[in-house]
């Protein structure tokens, strides 16, 4: 059973992401690392003779945690995965120190996959608050998963805005258990996001928001999405640590939203736009902009782009939903925008907007222009 013996590591002391890593590729499996002998261990690099003892003790300590960890879980009607798990993120297996297990309430789906962070003050402006809850919703009604920290501020505005739109999905992660609501005002939230996206937490139930658990939970939120978006952030901000953790270490996307010059908390999105950062006033500006997914990361079967670079205009994708392939029909004799794709399919404008974004997205059909669209060929 991996996830027990996952879990088994995760919460053995002294031994973190790197260690466990290095333990496991050693061992061969995590049923073997479980079970290391001493004289394996001391061949670790960083655990070496004088710490295999320690070590190894700390492993077979922890199994019988483990096995309480998981029933009390399962009563508490919270899921765990581990990195071996289907359900487990694609995306964060890419991170150089992924977690070895997730606790999460609510529900994990394949369109994650397509998510974008959104990041910045707790002690954010009004237009800091109204332009994270407007981005949330753009991007959630684009058919994108939206991903915060849960938090005061910029990360609260983005959740409720996400979940305006009909079909809007967002994920919190949390620096503490996922049975424990922080800020304590945002328990009526959490609700909310659980029955429409999920909260997630690497740490094991219980475990209180403690200050050093916070600058881990950013390489998350960074880790889970294809892009982070930054809105008011001063230069001294964890907003900051995120998105060059995204950029610099995890190879995605970074944008940022301009403010007032006189605002403090604009400081750190200008200092990202200095550096490199998209400077973003639009959806359009992150769409366009959004780099692809890491190569070794495999599109599941919902999000499978069409396959062959000859595939013809009829060869469709099997996995296209109904209203998916009704506009890609629209498009297979001519390049329309997204009032002409309204008017040919007779479909909902949200609704054009969200598959136009997610079809874009898999490759399936591409911008002409700022405005047109075309079945790709």
């Amino acid at each position: 059973m991996p996830l027990k013996h996952w879990m088994q590591l995760a919460l053995a002391e002294g031994v973190g992401a790197v260690l466990r890593r290095r333990i496991v590729e050693k061992a061969g499996c995590v049923e073997a690392a479980c079970e290391a002998p001493r004289s394996l261990l001391a061949t670790v690099e960083g655990i070496g003779p004088a710490g295999a003892a320690r070590i190894a003790q700390a492993i077979q300590t922890a199994a019988e945690r483990a096995e309480r960890e998981l029933i009390r879980a399962s009563a508490a009607g919270v899921r765990v995965v581990c990195t071996e798990d289907e359900d487990f993120p694609a995306l964060l297996r890419e991170i150089p120190d992924p977690p070895a297990v997730l606790y999460f309430r609510g529900s994990l789906q394949p369109r994650d996959l397509h998510s974008i962070a959104i990041v910045g003050s707790r002690k954010c402006s009004v237009y800091g608050r109204e332009q994270a809850e407007r981005f949330g919703a753009l991007l959630a009604g684009a058919g994108l998963t939206v991903v915060s920290g849960g938090a005061r501020g910029v990360d609260s505005a983005a959740h409720r805005g996400a979940m305006r739109p009909e079909n809007g999905r967002t994920i919190a992660v949390l620096g503490c258990g996922v049975d424990i609501a922080y800020p304590p005002e945002n328990a009526p939230l959490f609700e909310q996001i659980t029955a429409r996206g999920a909260i997630l937490s690497e740490h094991p139930l219980g475990t209180p928001p403690v200050a050093e658990n916070f600058p881990r939970r950013n390489r998350l939120i960074s880790g889970l999405a294809r892009g982070v978006l930054v809105i008011e952030a001063d230069l001294r901000s964890g907003a900051l640590i995120t998105a060059r953790q995204a950029g610099e270490e995890q190879g995605r996307a970074v944008f940022a939203l301009p403010g007032r010059v006189d605002n403090p908390n604009s400081a750190g999105p200008h200092r990202l736009i200095r550096e490199g950062a998209t400077l973003v006033s639009s959806l359009e500006d992150i769409l366009e902009n959004l780099g692809p997914l890491p190569q070794s990361v495999h599109e599941p079967a919902l999000f499978d782009a069409p396959t062959g670079a000859d595939a013809s205009p009829e060869q469709c994708p099997s996995s296209l939903t109904e209203s998916q392939q009704k506009l890609v029909d629209a498009l297979v004799s001519e390049e329309l925008d997204a009032n002409g794709i309204i008017e040919a399919t007779g479909l909902p404008a949200a609704t054009v907007l969200r598959e136009l974004t997610l079809l874009t997205l898999r490759g399936v059909i591409r911008k002409v222009d700022s405005t047109r669209y075309a079945r790709r060929a």
